[in-house]
């Protein structure tokens, strides 16, 4: 069942700012990333899926309503956690989260208590005097408090430290397998990799690219670290290798008779067979993290068709 969706939103600031045909869905008991720097277009899309703003073109839609029009009917249902927490002064923690419980007709706050103690907040201090990482903390028991189905998170885990960052990714986990849908937008590779099932790459409002998080981690390219005894032996391997399919010459390096390939994995057995009859001396293997990856998106301006070129 899909129940978050993004379809050709567009959004046009002027100047190239904005987002510009974004498209997404998140099925039940998914949890999607959203990964860009800031500035991408992560809060712009994630404010329309809110029901915010009104798009110029396009559609966003939770559990098959429009999101504009049904903004009061879909709230009940998400747990929203903003990029940027502005809280009301004149308020403790305390009263906050009484004023936010009242507001959301919560009589049982079992689970609000198990939230804050999992999540070390300490509520009794007034609002305009609470650390970042206070006000984080806060904002994230009062999303959870009345344990919704939809989870929208706008770079959650800004100004937590990184003891907080693991208890928030393992608590993100933890929802996941209870069933909750999660749209998860963020730019730090460490939890969009532990969490998410499918990721979107954002850049300059557009989507440049959408994954399943496991083909990364089990992608058929492969790449080989090659070291050989010297440069002749070298120039050899790299002459020969011409003759094998869907290999590519990542970096050559003279000064250590080395070079780093990519190929198909399908096409190992003839690589090693051309190894047997080179002066290879040693070999390694490099997996390609999530983060190399997104980085071939933002290096030199490329594109889609580049990186996969």
């Amino acid at each position: 069942m899909e129940v978050i969706s993004v379809k050709n939103l567009t959004k046009d600031y002027g100047l190239g700012r904005g987002v510009f045909d974004v498209n997404l869905s998140a099925q039940k008991g998914e949890v999607y990333g959203f990964l860009g720097p800031n500035g991408a277009g992560k809060s712009t899309t994630i404010r329309h899926l809110m029901g915010f703003s009104k798009p110029d073109k396009g559609k966003t839609q939770i559990l098959g309503k429009d999101t504009f029009k049904n903004y009061y009917k879909l709230l009940e249902k998400i747990g929203y956690l903003p990029g940027e927490i502005a809280l009301p002064e004149g308020l403790t923690g305390d009263e906050f989260l009484k004023m936010m419980k009242e507001l959301r007709h919560i009589k049982d706050d079992t689970l609000t208590k198990k939230l804050i103690k999992q999540f070390e907040l300490d509520s009794s201090g007034d609002l305009k005097s609470m650390s970042l990482g206070q006000k984080r903390k806060l904002a994230i028991v009062t999303a959870f408090m009345h344990d919704p189905e939809i989870l929208i998170l706008d770079e959650p885990t800004s100004g937590l430290d990184p003891v907080m960052q693991e208890v928030f990714i393992q608590f993100i986990i933890d929802e996941k397998k209870r069933g909750k849908t999660i749209l998860l937008s963020s730019h730090i590779f460490s939890e969009v990799d532990a969490t998410c099932d499918r990721i979107s790459i954002i850049k300059d409002g557009k989507i440049v690219d959408k994954f399943v998080t496991n083909d990364l981690k089990h992608n058929k390219i492969k790449i080989y670290n090659l070291y050989f005894e010297n440069n002749s032996e070298l120039e050899i391997f790299c002459n020969q290798l011409k003759a094998i399919p869907n290999i590519e010459i990542v970096e050559k390096i003279q000064d250590t008779s080395s070079v780093t390939i990519s190929i198909d994995e399908d096409y190992t057995n003839e690589l090693i067979h051309l190894l047997g009859n080179s002066g290879v001396i040693n070999m390694t293997e490099t997996r390609v993290s999530l983060q190399e990856y997104f980085m071939k998106f933002y290096k030199e301006d490329r594109t889609y068709e580049e990186v996969h070129k």
